[in-house]
């Protein structure tokens, strides 16, 4: 039978020979081992063997190829580099002996978890709150979040134990990761998301020198790979108690130009419930909608931060409560609880993952016909824009934003047949649809949220103009109302607008985008009435000499009346329409048909923005 050499696998040296000329081996019995490259390889029998010779010895150094040893074929194969075992089918971790360092890896995992936080999760509960984890795990996909930085501690070494740091600071309160929302609707890929969670059992939600590390990491993958991110944000600001760092303030930190770096280029979502202040606080200043719910309590510094600076002594609850901030315009939606807030932010970010129509999952939508009835016959009778919003697009699709503040103009994002949309619409009655400061800024930024991301833009238009006065002015009127211009003509996603009934002054062209032929297209209920002012206004600043002429009473009366008429019949949406200051009066039944063919054929342009203003 012919001799079977054993050659090294590579240049190394030979550590510890365990076999000897006439040697009996077994399949897997050690016969050497040898090192290269700082690592020890095992040379094992692969098969029942009798070995010859040994021509090496521990110590010697051997080249790629030289001969081990020399054997004969026992009842199997020759010696050699043994393969891995293979775990036996069905076998776990659980039922085998577990390795040191795995043991500590999966105890310090366990920490992170709320199951081994029972009490700090136990008192969250019972104020009607849910712990960060179970937030994130209410808005991914199951199975979908990958966490980043799940081992970090505060850096209180200095101060604290490791075994006090493990416990009480895992994570050094925040949970960070990359999740899918939606996927099943959008699919894998459009649906990932950077998501943010600061955890307020741990260290009162604060930022620490290692969560700030944190975050900084996600941001820069968030960026790159343009992720949509989503912050829960409740918590303090920066956390003096860190130790571990040689500063002085901390004021170096680049999280915070790193999250309003991303504004206009991916969506930011901020959410909050409980208490949020200082630098939690201006990161979530930072986002393009804010989800708030009831409890909850927003300010750029909290009640010791207030009384440090001399300025009174005051609880928490009493710092921007939901009541102040929604009505102000901080806050985009206010909802009831977290479970909603996550509910809500769910289908917000659908809005910006694509068109929704998933086989077995269609749109829906109301009787159309219903628009004909929907504005009142008298032409100075107010009506509910909101119930013609809801008709118009797909059934439970509408998400208003900032509804609180700004009431003379709805801003919405919303789908008609499937394709998403941001919406603009006048309120009647509000201030007669006049446009006023509030309103103008909140419609400019609206303008620029669905430009940053492609989204087209339908205008409902009722409006007399914008709000004139002296106390109006004292609102720096001229300045606000003009950003819907600056931010109008700059936009690069398609407008369409649709006058419903008063289409008058700059206030009407501010709302098509700064006039009616800068949308792509403009059409006209048939009670569309225009002028380049209020038809009233109009008659009683052209006409005041032949007025003015008659005597007070029923004969003056008569003749207002009577200019007005031919004003209004002058006006009418079909007069315009003739003269080509619009593009098309339409039945109002079919609006929704003619937004749809419009959109169809609109090219979904890229964002442009280089960021969104925070107001």
């Amino acid at each position: 039978m012919p001799h079977l050499d054993v050659r090294a696998p590579m240049a190394c040296t030979v550590l510890d020979v365990h076999v000897g000329a006439g040697s009996e081996v077994r399949a897997g019995e050690l016969l050497m081992l040898l090192e290269a490259m700082k690592m020890e390889h095992e040379l094992r029998a692969t098969g029942d063997s009798l070995v010859l010779e040994v021509t090496v010895r521990p110590g010697d150094l051997v080249a790629q190829g030289d001969l081990l040893l020399r054997s004969k074929p026992g009842s199997a194969e020759p010696a050699g580099i043994a393969a891995p075992i293979e775990v036996p089918a069905g076998a776990t971790a659980a039922s085998a002996a577990l390795r040191d360092d795995l043991r500590e890896v999966l105890t310090r995992h366990a920490f992170t978890l709320d199951a081994q936080r029972a009490e700090a999760i136990a008192k969250r509960h019972a104020r009607g709150q849910r712990s960060a984890r179970e937030n994130i795990a209410d808005l991914c996909d199951a199975g979908s979040f990958v966490e980043y930085g799940a081992l970090a501690l505060a850096a209180q070494s200095q101060r604290r134990s490791h075994d006090d740091l493990v416990r009480n600071t895992p994570a050094d309160g925040l949970v960070t990761g990359i999740g899918s929302v939606n996927a099943a609707q959008f699919g894998a890929q459009a649906s990932r998301c950077a998501l943010f969670a600061y955890d307020a059992t741990v260290l009162a939600g604060t930022q620490g020198l290692r969560n700030h590390q944190k975050m900084d990491r996600l941001l820069g993958i968030a960026a790159r790979q343009s992720l949509p991110v989503v912050l829960f944000a409740e918590g303090g600001g920066g956390r003096p108690g860190d130790t571990d760092m040689a500063v002085v303030a901390g004021l170096h930190v680049s999280t915070f130009a790193s999250f309003a770096g991303l504004s206009g280029q991916v969506p930011l979502l901020g959410i909050v419930a409980g208490r949020c202040f200082a630098g939690n606080a201006a990161l979530l200043g930072c986002c393009d909608v804010i989800i708030a719910t009831s409890d909850s309590n927003i300010g750029m510094g909290g009640p010791a931060m207030v009384e440090g600076g001399g300025l009174g002594v005051f609880t928490p609850e009493q710092i921007g409560p939901s009541e102040v901030q929604d009505r102000n315009g901080v806050i985009d939606v206010l909802v009831a609880d977290e479970a909603q807030a996550v509910a809500v932010a769910r289908r917000y970010l659908a809005y910006f993952q694509g068109k929704s129509d998933a086989p077995g999952a269609p749109w829906t939508v109301a009787e159309q016909s219903s628009l004909r009835d929907a504005l009142p016959e008298n032409r100075v009778r107010v009506y509910d824009m909101r119930r013609i919003l809801h008709l118009l697009v797909d059934s439970d699709s509408l998400l208003l934003l900032r509804d609180g503040f700004g009431r003379g103009i709805f801003t919405a994002l919303a789908r008609i047949e499937g394709r998403a949309v941001g919406l603009m619409a006048s309120n009647p009655a509000h201030l007669g649809g006049a446009i006023d400061a509030d309103a103008a800024d909140k419609a400019a930024r609206f303008m620029q949220l669905c430009d940053a991301f492609g989204l087209p833009l339908v205008s409902l238009v009722d409006t007399p103009g914008f709000m004139v006065g002296p106390e109006i002015e004292t609102r720096a009127q001229v300045r606000h109302v003009s950003r819907m211009f600056v931010v109008g003509a700059q936009l690069r996603v398609p407008l369409f607008a649709v006058i419903l009934r008063k289409g008058y002054g700059l206030g009407a062209m501010a709302m098509t985008g700064g006039g009616f032929h800068a949308p792509a297209a403009t059409a006209a209920w048939p009670s569309g009435e225009f002028g380049a002012m209020g038809l009233e206004g109009a008659v009683r600043l052209g006409y005041r000499k032949e007025l003015e002429a008659m005597p007070p009473g029923p004969q003056r009366d008569a003749l207002f009346q009577e200019l007005l008429a031919r004003q209004y019949a002058a006006g009418k949406a079909i007069n315009m329409a003739a003269t080509l200051e619009i593009d098309a009066v339409i039945d109002p039944a079919s609006t929704r048909a003619w937004l749809a063919l419009g959109l169809a054929s609109a090219p979904r342009t890229p964002g442009s923005r280089r960021f969104i203003d925070p107001w």
